[in-house]
């Protein structure tokens, strides 16, 4: 739908004056009228961020997100209240708004993005034959890098020394004979960033990215999930540079002496054997990475030399991350007054899963609020308090567990820095 040539031009002159909240609120009017309410809430929105207590922007959002008025009909016994807001409608509307303003604001880094990629492999034909098609699994182009990755420090300098430095840099690498061969295993309370790594490590060395969890592997016909790691290996051989992520790494590679299914042992024999590069330097320029909850339950022969043969410990992000999270998930809600230091502060021991949580259930709050009162308001910072009230990080039962590993499995020092961590945050 074309829209009138008053709004286009409407739209530019606000562009050249984004601080005249007249203007703007004309504009809105006009969207508003014209049935893009979407459009005219977050134009409202932004008037608000500039001046809270504007009684005409107040009433334009609260007409905004009114439900629309009944086709003509017997007069009601009583005025609709406010509960019968489409609040489907109102969820929509008020999560579409222009960034928010924070009271403090310190080079925020994007953090981990909560939602996984969609898993690439295709239905299978129903007597467990080869799909038509030829591609089952999806590549992507590494674009994240770890810039991105707010805070985490540590994790960084590991990721650099036994990583990424061997291999941005050949000559070196040849002059002390480093091989490529082996990976990483990431290991940590869930929710807490492993795969955004895995894809910024992808996005450093300019490689492309492939994520796999056990649902795009494992098949119920017997020596199809071997045949699936097979395709899933040479199409990462066919474009390298590539990382190749393996998530759930425990379920795929769990100890064999635990395994009793044989079409499982098989699997995982099939997992080892990719690993080796049986064709001699097949796999040079597949880097792989592998990610776990549960490290003590992977086959020891996945962790030898030149298969996953590091191990690096993902915790919960520190202070630095935690604020660029919180600013991630917030920035596109209509916010005012928000601290995200004094927030960071009390979230400590909080997963990313867990921020964005509390993010969720703040935005709630405002917008239960806003139905309630018919007036439409921002998230401040008692919604994010009060949510926080009730909510406590979910790597608590992780770290339970992961301290009895420690203390009494850490054979050969395998959890070395877990152990520092434990003792560092006074769990033992």
């Amino acid at each position: 739908m074309s829209e009138s040539p008053l709004i286009t031009s409407l739209r530019t002159a606000v562009e050249a004056a984004p601080d005249d909240v007249p203007l703007r609120l004309h504009l809105a009017q006009l969207l508003l009228d014209a049935g893009h309410g979407q459009d005219a809430i977050a134009h409202v929105a932004a008037a608000l961020q500039r001046e809270p207590g504007n009684a005409d922007a107040q009433a334009l959002i609260a007409r905004a997100v009114a439900p629309p008025a009944a086709a003509p009909a017997a007069a009601p016994a009583e005025p609709a209240a406010p509960t019968s807001y489409d609040w489907k409608l109102a969820e929509n509307e008020l999560s579409d708004v222009v960034p928010p303003a924070f009271v403090r604001s310190e080079a925020m880094e994007e953090p981990e993005e909560a939602a996984a990629p969609p898993h690439p492999h295709p239905p299978l034909a129903a007597d467990g034959g080869d799909s038509d098609d030829d591609s089952l699994w999806e590549v992507e182009t590494g674009s994240v890098k770890l810039a991105d990755v707010g805070g985490m420090y540590e994790v960084k300098e590991r990721l650099e020394a036994a990583f990424l430095a061997p291999m941005r840099n050949p000559e070196l690498r040849k002059l002390y004979g480093k091989s490529l061969r082996g990976g990483l295993l990431m290991y940590g309370p869930p929710g807490c960033g492993k795969t955004y790594i895995a894809r910024a490590v992808a996005g450093e060395l300019g490689a492309r990215f492939m994520s796999v969890s056990i649902s795009d592997v494992l098949d119920m016909w017997i020596g199809r999930s071997e045949r699936n790691l097979r395709q899933l290996f040479e199409t990462a051989r066919r474009n390298s540079p590539c990382v190749l992520f393996l998530d759930e790494i425990d379920a795929l590679g769990a100890r064999r002496s635990q395994v009793r299914h044989t079409g499982m042992r098989n699997t995982v024999n099939q997992l080892l054997t990719e690993l080796d590069g049986v064709d001699g330097g097949a796999d040079d320029g597949v880097f792989v990475l592998a990610a776990t909850n549960h490290p003590w339950d992977v086959d020891t022969a996945l962790r030898r030399p030149g298969r996953l043969d590091r191990m690096l410990l993902v915790l919960p992000p520190d202070q630095p991350a935690r604020e660029g999270i919180l600013h991630h998930h917030l920035k596109d809600r209509p916010v005012a007054g928000i601290d995200l230091a004094k927030l960071a502060k009390r979230t400590d021991g909080f997963s990313g899963a867990d921020l964005q949580h509390l993010c969720e259930s703040a935005a709630e709050r405002a917008l239960l609020d806003s139905v309630r009162t018919g007036r439409a308001r921002m998230i401040e910072m008692s919604d994010l308090l009060g949510a926080l009230d009730h909510i406590r990080p979910s790597t608590g039962p992780w770290f339970a567990s992961a301290r009895n590993v420690a203390q009494f499995a850490n054979e050969g020092g395998a959890y070395d820095e877990l152990l520092a961590y434990l003792k560092r945050k006074k769990m033992l």
